[in-house]
């Protein structure tokens, strides 16, 4: 009977995040209802305490976050791209994937995908169609590469596996750092190709679009929102043994270091820290605290040991579906967050029962949400690219589809395989 009544919740609340109804609030009372029916109300408020002090979590994406802000701050992020911008206008017939590829490389930084696009977006489209691409084309080139966040210590994903793994964010990041560059690399060969097919690599006259901001570039400045995650990489791979630390003191140390080259207002730069360190709680751990309250009623309800007894029962199909299970319902709900911390929460840690090492699972179903959101059409930073070029959403979308399948697919074979 309890399968039954969670069954009826979870189809609910798939139903109302498919909506669009806050998230947050859908998770927790999701979550309370389900502790409730089980006679185990207080199961749900145990779950969000302990949730909000979940330390390796608030200090990770926090002080990320908090950089993400100093960067907006000092300009240094609008420096970045530009400068990227300069490159892409000499490659030519290469600018389709180069588009790609810098924008996941910019993404790395700017680890929001709808910051990132709206940074990217004004600069990138506008450049590829003056050189006669297609405004679909060109939106959809820029849309492909909005997933280097996860190659950024301060995705929540990275901090939830690294944490279910017990290990640090740099080792996940290293373990899927193969897959997720071979992902973007076959996103941006398979859209350079399909644009040849369509004829939408050249050709294409634009009729008064957007003008592409001009502007003195600061080569320094350009550097400043690269240097957390250089400091991060030279220290983890043992190359400066001296730089081995934790996220939280190369995000510090990143916002010192642009302050003074930047010579900005200390007090503005501490606060618009704090303050995205703030914005980042609300948002993105407060999703994390409303899964663990909804994970709670799962478990409370038996849920969660059913579906696991049937995985195990069904082996063959778990790399499927911890794979295409977080990226269908990313790319309907345009989210990609909350399935994908769920189903890491409730699935990942009984990995090893099903021959899976916790990292791999963890990130392939990191890697299907992040990739399912980056072709919804209904997600923020498709919007944003296809409103820049002057679009619908849906044809970015087709564009992008069968690029970012490939890429989930050889992703998958890479971690799980």
């Amino acid at each position: 009977m309890f399968l039954l009544v969670g069954a009826i919740v979870v189809i609910a609340v798939v139903y109302l995040l498919l909506k669009r109804h806050e998230s947050r609030m859908v998770l927790i009372a999701a979550g309370i209802l389900m502790c409730c029916i089980a006679g185990k109300p207080m199961a749900s408020l145990d779950a969000f305490a302990k949730s909000m002090t979940n330390a390796g979590l608030i200090t990770s994406v926090c002080s990320c976050m908090g950089f993400a802000w100093c960067m907006k701050y000092t300009g240094c992020d609008k420096h970045l791209v530009l400068a990227i911008g300069k490159v892409l206008k000499k490659m030519g017939f290469l600018l389709i994937p180069g588009a790609t590829l810098a924008t996941f490389v910019v993404n790395i930084a700017i680890p929001s995908a709808a910051g990132c696009s709206a940074a990217v977006g004004v600069i990138f489209i506008p450049i590829m169609m003056s050189a006669g691409i297609h405004p679909a084309m060109a939106a959809a080139a820029v849309k492909s590469g909005t997933y280097g966040s996860m190659l950024n210590p301060g995705l929540v994903h990275n901090a939830v596996i690294a944490k279910l793994a017990n290990t640090q964010i740099t080792t996940v990041i290293g373990n899927h750092m193969m897959a997720t560059v071979a992902g973007v690399v076959v996103a941006a060969v398979v859209l350079t190709v399909l644009s040849i097919v369509m004829k939408e690599n050249k050709g294409y006259v634009p009729e008064g679009g957007a003008a592409v901001e001009d502007m003195t570039i600061n080569p320094l400045y350009s550097l400043m929102p690269l240097v957390p995650v250089i400091i991060l990489l030279l220290g983890s791979t043992g190359v400066v043994p001296a730089l081995k630390m934790g996220v939280p003191h190369a995000m510090v140390i990143g916002a010192i270091i642009s302050l003074a080259a930047t010579r900005k207002n200390p007090v503005e730069l501490t606060k618009n820290f704090f303050n995205g360190m703030g914005d980042a709680y609300a948002n993105i751990i407060g999703i994390i605290i409303s899964v663990g309250v909804f994970v709670a009623g799962l478990n409370a309800l038996g849920l969660i040991k059913a579906l696991i007894n049937w995985m195990l029962n069904s082996t063959g199909i778990v790399k499927i579906a911890a794979t295409f299970g977080p990226f269908l319902l990313a790319l309907i709900s345009g989210s990609g967050d909350a399935a994908t911390v769920a189903f890491n929460e409730a699935v990942t840690p009984h990995a090893a029962e099903f021959g899976l090492q916790t990292m791999n699972m963890g990130s392939a179903a990191a890697l299907g949400g992040t990739l399912g959101r980056t072709i919804s059409p209904i997600a923020g930073a498709t919007i944003i690219c296809a409103g820049i070029a002057g679009v619908d959403p849906m044809e970015v979308c087709k564009r992008n589809a069968l690029g970012i399948t490939l890429a989930l697919v050889v992703g998958m074979i890479l971690l799980l395989f």
